[in-house]
């Protein structure tokens, strides 16, 4: 069998866990001057990842720590002939999870319930029946359709392209999305933010949602537009909206979000670290496995498409 020899690079607190995730899988862990794979271990410093691919030029993976590589995009464009990984789907149990709490928690009103400090009248509405649209077809989505399947909702999914998804009663288009948003009770966004969607939910697509309705955003916070956000719950355009994610991020504390009592925001936790490392660890593990048998990664980025 072969050896792969990989590099965990930067040093940080991740470092020892993933390489054992690589050893796991049948790989060496070296230094990054006699690897041919890369396992970037530290999100934050993707400053540094050019200057250790520079330095090093036998690496041929790389695979990053997360699903979302807007901070290594630029980088990946600029090293075509490099197979780049990541961590797309690796999250998808526990953020989908924290979709479901949102949309409870907002149906509910717990979180105004939480700050009352008196005894409030009744509000809130069933998730049980309700027409529920997803913005993207990915992990996230195929884990959050079963965790939806006991309250009877009618789903549908929107993505670029038509194809099966398990459990979704509907799969759309893109560009047909503003035909379901007029009966849409709750709308979860959990797509990849690319330039095409950037912005996608603005006035406009606020203004075609029901009253009653809420919006739950474990995605990116550049995928709705804030200031129209703001001025929707402010005048009942939308019933609410479950923020795990908002732009800007982190939310600064005087911005009028958090002074919304329609509005439930939690710092993009949906997947701790906690939550996520030993996961991602298994997918590092199963992509040197991958490379040893010669068989193709798991997670592979489209440069292209931008995820």
């Amino acid at each position: 069998m072969i050896m792969v020899k990989v590099a965990v690079e930067p040093d940080c607190w991740r470092r020892t866990y993933l390489a054992e995730a690589v050893e796991a899988g049948g790989g060496e862990v070296v230094g990054p001057e006699a690897a041919e794979a890369l396992v970037w271990a530290e999100p934050a410093r993707a400053d540094l990842l050019p200057v250790v691919l520079d330095a090093n030029p036998d690496i041929r993976w790389v695979q990053l720590p997360y699903a979302g590589i807007e901070p290594f995009l630029q980088m990946l464009r600029s090293r075509p002939e490099l197979t780049w990984t990541c961590g797309k789907g690796v999250y998808a149990s526990p953020v989908a999870e924290h979709a479901l709490a949102l949309a409870l928690a907002g149906f509910r009103g717990l979180h105004s319930y939480a700050q009352a400090k008196h005894w409030e009248g009744p509000q809130g509405q069933n998730l049980l029946g309700a027409n529920v649209t997803i913005l993207g077809g990915g992990g996230i989505t195929e884990e959050l359709l079963p965790l939806l399947r006991p309250f009877n909702c009618k789903t549908t999914v929107v993505r670029n392209q038509i194809s099966h998804i398990e459990g979704a009663e509907k799969v759309i288009q893109t560009p047909h999305l503003h035909d379901v948003l007029p009966k849409t009770d709750l709308l979860v966004l959990a797509l990849a933010l690319t330039p095409e969607t950037k912005g996608i939910i603005s006035k406009h697509e606020m203004q075609l949602l029901p009253e009653h309705s809420w919006i739950v955003n474990v995605a990116r916070g550049a995928h709705i537009v804030t200031d129209d956000l703001v001025s929707a719950l402010r005048n009942g355009i939308i019933g609410g909206a479950a923020l795990d994610v908002t732009e800007p991020e982190p939310l600064p504390k005087d911005h009028p979000l958090w002074d919304l009592n329609n509005c439930l925001i939690t710092p993009h936790i949906g997947n701790t670290p906690e939550m996520g490392l030993p996961l991602l660890a298994q997918r590092i593990t199963r992509n040197v496995q991958q490379l040893v048998l010669g068989q193709p990664l798991i997670g592979l980025v489209d440069v292209e498409l931008g995820y």
